[in-house]
């Protein structure tokens, strides 16, 4: 295994090109049963036919764990976006049609997104209180129980183009099944925290659009999905996240 080709660096991971394959390196502080997950849910959704990177392996490099998956040449659409900006709303376009095919499918064997949604709101009891969990519980309860394939992280930077332009779909770390519109909720909340405002609001009303849903509908998930993207850590988003998650104050 050669990891002297470093093509991306994330917070506890670092990513590089080996041949034909990315390997995926995690820090070793990095939870064993995450990694496990998200090579498990990369196998699950592989047996869909989605365009996703094969899985070629899973190992333990000098007690770091390590996901081996299939190299896919082409640009992320976040790349293609910044590189042709005459050209977003056709990449937008892309990018929505490529999410709903996403949700076409179904994968019994993935974890729920319910189930995912209702353990990350109990975990937020250091800094939410009894009354807004309460609340993002009960509104939780009270939205549809699907069984489509979410991506969990879906967004332009997670989609690769080829050359002869197949899309690809990368990360699966987080993939549920469940409620497609909590997906959509979370590709929002994803453009914002980014600085794209803009960018994300033209994104909700195309998904909205192609996908027959009110627009409502998708903003009743925010709040929930806000406080699960607390859950990660990053100081700088916090306070917006937390803002978002008030379900009063959002309503």
């Amino acid at each position: 295994m050669n990891l002297d080709n470093v093509i991306a660096q994330r917070e506890n991971k670092t990513i590089y090109r080996d041949g034909e394959s990315v390997v995926k390196l995690f820090s070793e502080e990095f939870n064993t049963a995450d990694v496990l997950n998200e090579a498990l849910n990369t196998a699950r959704v592989e047996q869909t036919g989605l365009n996703i990177p094969k899985l070629q392996g899973v190992a333990k490099v000098n007690g770091q764990w390590a996901i081996v998956t299939e190299y896919i040449e082409g640009k992320p659409l976040s790349q293609l976006m910044a590189e042709n900006p005459d050209k977003e709303d056709e990449y937008l376009e892309r990018f929505v049609d490529i999410q709903l095919e996403i949700h076409s499918h179904t994968c019994e064997m993935l974890n729920s997104l319910r189930d995912k949604m209702q353990r990350e709101i109990s975990a937020t009891h250091a800094y939410l209180d009894a009354t807004t969990r309460y609340e993002l519980h009960t509104r939780l309860a009270s939205m549809h129980e699907h069984k489509k394939v979410c991506h969990g992280d879906f967004n332009p930077s997670n989609v690769v183009i080829k050359p002869d332009g197949q899309a690809f779909i990368l990360d699966w770390a987080h993939a549920t099944q469940g409620n497609a519109s909590a997906d959509a909720a979370r590709t929002y909340l994803l453009l914002v925290l980014d600085g794209k405002e803009a960018l994300a609001e033209k994104y909700l009303n195309l998904f909205c659009a192609k996908s027959d849903t009110a627009k409502q509908y998708v903003q009743k998930w925010i709040p929930i999905v806000a406080a699960s993207q607390s859950l990660k850590g990053k100081p700088e988003e916090k306070e917006l996240l937390l803002k978002w998650a008030d379900v009063v104050e959002y309503q």
